[in-house]
Formats: structure tokens, sequence, C-alpha cells
């Protein structure tokens, strides 16, 4: 797995966060996604760097066969077999403009260049919304194949200080006074998945996309918590790597989030003919 690794503070051009066997690297030196990815993917080697064909070179002499670049669509210097394009699917497309006038990197017309849609977060609530973009993408990319993909809360985990993780069901919290927090792109998501798991928290804090907690911060969201009554904190999986060692005086919880894609795409990816 290579990522660019958004949010660390490292400036090193090869960055090995997990060899697959054993994670090196934390949260805050190269980013809160490829930790979260080294800690999910057990067995899968996760580097990073900001010109990415070189964390790839490494990997290959590490012994990878096959290559997965996360958020790559954009990165030429890499020839790529397959590309999969991800649009959220409470926003799509946006309106359609390029940053900084919209929320696209390229023209719609640069999406000739990917093999398969995917539209991401599909629910009851917003299929039919999904449904009308894929046959936007089909009467404009009519060789190109449209799948959905759900996203479920699979579970809840507590995290001790030092980063044990401790598996736990959602009715544990039934009777806890949880103070919710995040810091990822859209977290309005995260309060929706709250709703799914029947957790109403006390209050929702909502940070910058890649945040870094800092103590000035930690101090802030104890002191709110205490304010709010809250007996216990909660917040997504990819905030708990950044929070490992850090002692926020009540119990910390993270959802576990799990992607259900069409079964049809996996299919499709192990079937390519590229590989």
């Amino acid at each position: 797995m290579i990522s660019r690794g958004y949010g660390g503070a490292t400036k090193e051009r090869i960055n090995i966060v997990s060899d697959g066997k054993e994670i090196f690297l934390n949260a805050d030196y190269v980013g809160d996604e490829p930790r979260m990815l080294a800690e999910t993917l057990p067995g899968v080697p996760v580097l990073t760097g900001i010109v990415r064909k070189l964390p790839a070179a490494e990997a290959v002499k590490m012994g990878a066969d096959m290559l997965l670049l996360d958020d790559g669509f954009q990165h030429m210097a890499i020839r790529r077999d397959l590309d999969i394009v991800l649009f959220n699917t409470d926003k799509l497309a946006g309106n359609s403009r390029v940053f900084p006038g919209g929320d696209l990197r390229e023209p719609i017309n640069a999406l000739k260049r990917c093999h398969i849609f995917v539209l991401t977060g599909t629910d009851e609530q917003n299929q039919e919304r999904a449904e009308n973009f894929k046959a936007v993408l089909k009467k404009k990319f009519p060789d190109k194949p449209v799948f959905f993909s759900r996203n479920r809360p699979a579970g809840l985990i507590l995290q001790k200080t030092g980063g044990e993780k401790i598996p736990v069901q959602p009715q544990e919290l039934a009777d806890q006074q949880c103070f919710a927090f995040c810091g990822i792109a859209r977290p309005e998501g995260f309060s929706q998945t709250l709703k799914k798991l029947n957790i109403e928290p006390t209050a929702l804090r909502a940070l910058p996309d890649h945040f870094a907690y800092t103590a000035k911060t930690v101090r802030r969201l104890i002191a709110e918590a205490r304010q709010a009554g809250a007996t216990c904190f909660l917040c997504t999986e990819k905030d708990l790597v950044k929070l490992r060692n850090i002692d926020l005086k009540l119990p910390l919880y993270g959802v576990v989030m799990e992607a259900r894609p069409d079964k049809e795409l996996n299919h499709l990816i192990l079937q390519h003919k590229s590989f």
C-alpha cells in the first residue's frame, strides 16, 4: 500500500510505516490514514512518501508483486494497470468545477482514463441519488462499469492508553454519556453512523480533516466533556490512531467501519486483464 501521507510531519522520501509484520511509525509522523491502514491490514506493507514512485520502488524491493496507490489517480509518474475512481454518494461531483472553484482535482473529461467507478456510502436514503448519478456516468462513459459500496459500522473498540484495543459491543455504551469528536472530511457521516448504532452523544465536536491533536486541544476536549457530563469519549478509527499515547482521563472508544462493495467489483478486479 502506497500513500502520500497527508497530515504527517515527515518530509522523508521513503517511510516504511509497516513491513506487514511490524508497525514502525506513528500517525503524527506519517499521517493518520497510513497508520490506520497498517493497523487494520496485517500482512500488508504500508509505505509513504511525497514522490510516490520512490516508496513504490522500495515496496517492490521488499517483495511486493502488486501495488495499491491510495488517492493516486493524479499521480502520473507511476503507470497503472487499473484506475478506480470513487465518488462519495452524498457529494458526487459537487458543482463539477475544478479546485479552487469546486471540489474536483481535474476536469470531468479526465475520468476517461479510469477503468471503474465506485459510488461510496450508498444507503436507503441516497440510493435514488446514486442511481441517477450512475446513469449520468454510464451515459458519458458507457464502457466503464459503475458499482456501489455501502459503509456499515462493524463494531466498537475500547482503546487503552498505549494503544491496546479491546472489542466491545455497542450496547455496552447504553448507560454511558458519550462525548463524540472527529477529525474527518465529512463529520456528518460520523453523526449518521452513531444514529445507526443507536448512540446519542451528549455533544459532537467536529475538527478539521487529518487534525493533529495537540496538548492544548486535548485539554479543551477534556474540559468540554466534563462540562457536558460525559462519562466516555467516542471517535472514529482514524482519530483513534493519533490518540494511542494520550490520556484523556475518560474511557476512549472508537467506531470501526467496514466498506461493503458490490460483489461484482471484487470479481472484476481479480479478473482484470492487466493482472
